[in-house]
């Protein structure tokens, strides 16, 4: 069965995104940009709230800017081939890859683990995890901690008060103090 997996950049405080809306500070180095090209690699699908997916269509064009480098263009490839769901109230269309889900998180899951296919099934965004989160259908959290702490925010984890058992699977620290965090949900 293919596994649901949340990942994204966290302040050391617990925020994907500032008090302020920002979230400059997860921009990736070099080192940290080629670890989330070699990630992508796993995934069969990619499940994003609407927030998410317009701030991610930058990729479907960054490869024709004068300035992208060769990481710059491998990256955009990958993002682009991959297909994504969108769960959104107030978009009614989407570009490249992508469509609009047709039901509920738990039921596209159910949907995309039915399906043939390999990969992970990947989420991106705090709300829409929350969602996945709360029907317990996250297996894997993966979060890619900034040495800064930004105040408030977005949290990474949902704050719905409810116990989640967690297995480390994996740490890796990056030369700029990022470090990589994985853990396994407990079944």
């Amino acid at each position: 069965m293919r596994s649901v997996t949340y990942s994204m950049g966290v302040s050391l405080d617990g925020y994907i995104v500032g008090p302020d809306g920002g979230f400059d500070w997860t921009e990736p180095d070099k080192e940290v940009f080629r670890f989330w090209t070699d990630g992508i690699r796993q995934v069969g699908v990619h499940l994003l709230g609407r927030r998410l997916y317009e701030t991610m269509l930058y990729w479907e064009t960054a490869d024709q800017e004068p300035s992208s480098d060769q990481d710059t263009r491998e990256w955009t490839a990958l993002w682009k081939a991959l297909p994504k769901v969108v769960f959104s109230t107030t978009l009614s269309a989407v570009e490249g890859n992508a469509r609009l889900a047709s039901g509920s998180p738990a039921e596209e899951i159910e949907r995309l683990r039915a399906e043939p296919g390999d990969g992970e099934i990947a989420i991106g965004g705090a709300r829409l995890a929350a969602e996945i989160a709360a029907a317990g259908l996250i297996d894997e959290y993966r979060a890619m901690v900034h040495p800064v702490l930004v105040g408030g925010g977005i949290p990474f984890f949902p704050r719905d008060e409810r116990r989640v058992d967690l297995e480390l699977a994996e740490t890796r620290t990056f030369g700029s103090g990022v470090a990589c965090l994985r853990y396994r949900v407990r079944r």
